[in-house]
């Protein structure tokens, strides 16, 4: 191994009763990603050889979480020794016997540290050759957190816990991050010192700081100019805050590539959202998982997209969608409600009041309103007219319709699956297209229309109905008895 050989550890062992949860706490959500799934995403960007994880609580669960998303991941188990002293000692532990290199250390449950500000961290410690660098931050209010403990000089004495800590201690502004680099061999003998006397009966990864210094190695502190990145996740009105900090952060970044995002605080973007320049985001917007969205659209307002891809040019106005696709042109919506499984051709629409599930509709092809369409393939150029439902489900089994190129559907029909409407077909308004229909034919369901003469007057006397009927009739009435005059 060579001396910049490179492992991190995430601390994930914490039962996070502050978040009063059944879900831990790493596994909570913000940018459509856990807590642990940041850190470990900014773990990879360091492009360690290995990293470790350290876990406790719900191991099971968190477990196979960690490794669903980095299957690399060697994870570890707490014992009954408590603390990140012995979280981390547990990790060293796993890591190869001729391993001396260094060591990041991070929380699994602060998801706003990034791989930039690690690297720079790693750099200053690699320059200045430390055992052990650390961030910190300057707090207004550092109620609860680790405080940097300094000489006259301003050097860096050791880290004190709140609970561990003095009055004087207490008013100190500076406070440990978090976030750490150790040179392996000198975090080896520090942890193997360090004991358990303290206010929580832990061992604490801090008090390597004072045991290095102690055996003359290199110790310091780094401030971060932005306290966001050491910000950890304790309950849920943090989780909220961290959420917020972290869309804030993503929107911006569209917005320098060339996105127009006209209401930030009412838009919220996942972090594996890919957007193009010259898109626009209208307020109300909600785009998650792996969306993606071609230049030249327009999404919103009071729209949610999710890990779906959008063409160029495509309008989507007031509308749901999930897992669908939309080629170059479409229009969708208002109000309209897309499953999974639907793709919409270039230059289609899916309109007003429409549901789409499994639905493959071709290029130019229509559906523009009060439409349930689900397991159907529209070829090129057809039009669905309104109010016309495609009845997929028998009660047992979903079946497949297939209506061709440039039909036309009339408004009112029932599309009674399986059925094959073919190219050039029409369907008269209010069919119910029971069987397969040739090509180029007109479908019809032919049933004499009655009407019973005087049924209003007879079964609803004294309604405004009969009353309405009783005065159209009259001038007819009144007609029959005119005789005309003759000279």
């Amino acid at each position: 191994m060579t001396e910049r050989s490179l492992a991190v550890v995430i601390l994930a062992a914490g039962q996070g009763t502050r978040m009063k949860s059944s879900l831990p706490k790493v596994l909570h959500r913000i940018g459509g990603r856990s807590l642990i799934e940041h850190v470990l995403d900014t773990a990879a960007a360091l492009s360690p050889e290995r990293v470790v994880a350290v876990v406790r609580h719900e191991r099971e669960q968190v477990s196979a979480a960690i490794l669903e998303h980095a299957p690399d991941t060697i994870i570890v188990d707490q014992d009954e020794v408590p603390g990140t002293g012995r979280a981390v000692e547990l990790a060293l532990a796993a890591l190869p016997a001729d391993f001396d290199g260094s060591v990041v250390v991070l929380s699994g449950d602060a998801p706003l540290v990034d791989g930039a500000s690690v690297t720079r961290l790693l750099e200053g410690h690699f320059a200045q050759s430390r055992d052990m660098t650390l961030l910190s931050a300057l707090l207004d209010n550092p109620t609860g957190l680790g405080r940097i403990l300094r000489d006259t000089d301003g050097g860096m004495t050791g880290i004190v816990e709140e609970k561990d800590a003095t009055d004087a201690q207490r008013r100190i502004a500076e406070i440990n991050g978090g976030v750490y680099v150790f040179a392996h061999r000198a975090l080896a003998r520090a942890l193997a010192e360090i004991d358990t006397n303290n206010a929580q009966g832990e061992k604490y990864l801090t008090d390597a700081a004072a045991r290095i210094l102690a055996s003359g190695g290199g110790v310091e502190a780094v401030a971060t100019s932005d306290p966001w990145v050491v910000a950890g996740v304790n309950d849920r009105a943090q989780l909220a805050d961290a959420g917020r900090e972290l869309n804030a952060r993503i929107i911006r970044e569209h917005q320098r590539n060339g996105v127009t995002i006209v209401d930030p605080a009412t838009t919220w973007i996942d972090a594996d959202v890919s957007i193009e320049a010259d898109v626009d985001i209208l307020p109300g917007t909600f785009l998650h998982g792996a969306t993606s969205i071609a230049t030249g659209a327009v999404i919103g307002p009071d729209t949610t997209l999710t890990d779906c891809e959008v063409g160029e040019g495509v309008r989507v106005r007031r509308s749901e969608a999930t897992l669908a696709a939309f080629q170059k042109g479409a229009e969708i919506g208002p109000f309209a409600y897309i499953r999974p499984g639907t793709e919409l051709g270039e230059g289609g629409k899916i309109g007003a009041f429409v549901e789409a599930k499994n639905a493959q509709i071709g290029d130019g092809s229509k559906v523009p309103h009060l439409s349930y369409v689900g397991d159907v393939t529209i070829g090129r150029d057809s039009n669905i007219g309104a109010g016309t439902i495609v009845a997929n489900y028998d009660g047992v089994n979903k079946h497949q319709t297939v209506v061709g190129d440039a039909v036309r559907v009339g408004s009112k029909n029932v599309l009674i699956a399986p059925v094959t409407i073919g190219d050039g077909t029409y369907t008269a308004a209010g069919t119910v297209v029971r069987k397969n229909v040739p090509a180029g034919a007109l479908a019809m369901t032919v049933a004499p229309q009655r009407n019973l003469e005087g049924w209003v007057e007879t079964n609803r006397k004294g309604t405004t109905s009969a009353a309405a009927a009783e005065r159209a009739a009259q001038p007819a009435t009144d007609s029959l008895n005119d005789t005309p005059h003759t000279t």
